[in-house]
């Protein structure tokens, strides 16, 4: 070999080992993935040429914000320690959205590296600024940097590194004011000693657009704990101001994001206030309504209004769709609703009474959701062969690039495995789809033969770090085995306990598929090999643990390829 090769083999060594690649080189082959939407509801519901379904982001697209540039809309949503962050949508209609890629996607903007899943990035605000031809993006990363705000001319070209923010809390926005003057506000902890559990403050402080900084000394409460503080409200918070008719609007999410969650909106003839709650809040929510009904939508609020093309005032807001064991698997999604605001206050049509699963388009918009074309709505399927070489942006990991463990080839995807594994909170060599429907398949075809019993590769269902399934292939002595396990922390929060649900001997010398399923809460791994017909390995499983209601947080399940060289699972 010559030096220079030599040379070229050293630097690719470092390069692997700098990122925590296994040097085994032992990588699986992602030669293909099939996800299949399979909702009953979009089977009883279908639509007609004027309509639209919602949510029009399924799966976990929690906290949208919304801004409009002439005929273009941008949308973003939160991401917590997924990798890129912050997922960004364009339309030009308010029903046909592309996802343009995320304005998070350097590690220069964002540090997750050792963050619970439910942790990082959250709620997104998107404004955009005529006065000086700019986007801004303000959020929180509550594990590390706090409150802090990109911004860029084109969404579409990529956004700047974070400017910090000097101030505390959660969910900040952004307001500029007809004058040019703008303002932050967002969510925060009440001075002195909070009154009760949930209670919180929205905060308004003066930015000053040159420097990219709230000013000092200008911030302001302007509502304390809620609409009515005599009735103890909880979780004031996702404030965002608009004007209108020479008024100042303050809306914000009330009650937590759960059961109780609502949209509530308060007036001022100043954007620092006071504040008046509107008399008949709140403008939207879910709350009252039985458990268990058709086609249930739940958990509606953290809303943003924007002005649609044909003129009419619209609301993206986060709900979720239990299953019928009640449970949210699919995680809280990004729905959106026309909202009226003929009178002196703005209420979201049919925000108020159950909600249905589809919408009456804007007039003269074409649905093209199915089309290909654009972000998929309703029933459909994704086939997935890895051949671009940009890969598609609704693939993500956590805690860090894709493109540490990722690599496209003509074959497929190989993931280069990390010396972790799928429990730990650190970047794995996961990369994920999220789960967006209640019954779904998700298949995939794979080549491997692990060297070792740390060796391990597979597909993992995934709520968080220690609620999940893996479903791989390992090797135990001189045979090759699939094993399905069970990871569940018990409690608050105790040692992650671990179950070898099945497992059984398998023959690599081709290829294997391997496929996850859910109707509602059962869910099924199956394998086959060489050809053969779909064998159940493990019977039917709960997905009780993929849902927020077992496993808490803010995430929905994500479905992952899954590499390691820190297996610890052994067959039985």
């Amino acid at each position: 070999m010559s030096e220079k090769s030599q040379f070229v083999l050293l630097v690719l060594m470092l390069a692997f080992s700098l990122n925590g690649i296994s040097q085994s080189k032992n990588a699986p082959l992602f030669s293909n993935v099939i996800y299949q939407g399979n909702d009953k509801v979009y089977k009883d519901h279908p639509l007609a040429e004027d309509e639209f379904y919602n949510p029009i982001l399924q799966g976990c697209y929690p906290d949208p914000a919304i801004t409009r540039k002439g005929d273009d809309y941008y949308m973003v949503v939160s991401s917590f320690v997924m990798f890129p962050g912050v997922p960004i949508f364009h339309s030009k209609d308010l029903v046909n959205w592309t996802q343009i890629g995320h304005v998070l996607d350097r590690a220069t903007q964002l540090n997750v590296s050792t963050s619970g899943i439910s942790r990082g990035i959250y709620a997104p605000g998107i404004t955009y600024n005529k006065h000086n031809d700019t986007f801004y993006m303000i959020t929180t990363n509550v594990s590390g940097s706090g409150n802090m705000v990109v911004k860029t001319k084109d969404p579409k070209e990529g956004w700047s590194d974070p400017y910090d923010l000097n101030f505390g809390g959660i969910d900040p926005s952004i307001f500029f004011d007809d004058d040019g003057k703008a303002y932050v506000v967002h969510n925060d902890a009440p001075d002195g000693t909070p009154l009760y559990n949930g209670h919180r403050v929205i905060k308004v402080w003066e930015y000053d657009v040159e420097k990219d900084q709230v000013i000092e000394g200008t911030d302001k409460i302007i509502v304390n704990g809620g609409v009515d503080l005599s009735e103890n409200p909880i979780w004031i918070e996702a404030p965002h101001l608009y004007k209108k008719d020479g008024k100042y609007y303050l809306m914000c999410a009330e009650g937590g994001t759960g059961g109780w969650h609502s949209e509530v909106i308060f007036i001022s003839d100043s954007p620092k206030g006071p504040f008046t709650p509107a008399p008949s809040n709140p403008i939207l929510t879910q709350r009252h309504f039985p458990k268990g009904r058709p086609n249930m939508v739940d958990w509606a609020g953290h809303a943003d209004l924007v002005v649609g093309p044909d003129g009419k005032y619209y609301g993206v807001f986060l709900a979720v769709r239990p299953n019928e064991e009640g449970q949210v698997n699919t995680g809280r999604e990004t729905f959106i609703l026309p909202v009226d605001w003929s009178g002196t206050f703005p209420v979201f049509e049919n925000g108020l009474v159950p909600m249905e699963p589809k919408l009456k388009m804007p007039g003269g918009v074409t649905n093209k959701t199915q089309s290909g074309e654009y972000f998929p709505n309703g029933n459909f399927t994704i086939t997935e062969d890895f051949s671009s070489e940009d890969l598609h942006p609704r693939w993500i990991g956590l805690r860090g690039p894709r493109e540490d463990f990722i690599e496209t080839t003509k074959k497929g995807l190989i993931i280069h495995p990390f010396e972790t594994h799928i429990k730990e909170a650190k970047p794995t060599s996961t990369l994920f789809h999220r789960q967006q429907h209640n019954s779904f398949s998700f298949t995939t075809t794979i080549d491997y033969q692990p060297k070792s019993e740390k060796d391990l590769a597979g597909l993992v269902a995934l709520q968080n770090e220690g609620s999940n399934y893996v479903f791989g292939i390992t090797k135990k002595e001189n045979d090759f085995y699939l094993v399905l396990e069970k990871n569940k922390w018990p409690g608050r929060r105790g040692d992650i306990i671990s179950e070898t649900i099945a497992s059984t001997k398998i023959s690599l010398k081709k290829p294997i598929k391997l496929k996850i399923t859910a109707n509602g809460d059962d869910y099924e791994f199956s394998y086959a090999n060489d050809g053969n017909e779909f064998v159940n390995l493990g019977g039917i499983v709960s997905g009780d643990i993929l849902s927020t209601d077992v496993a808490g947080g803010f995430t929905g399940c994500l479905l992952g390829l899954y590499a390691t060289s820190a297996n610890d699972i052994k067959p039985e």
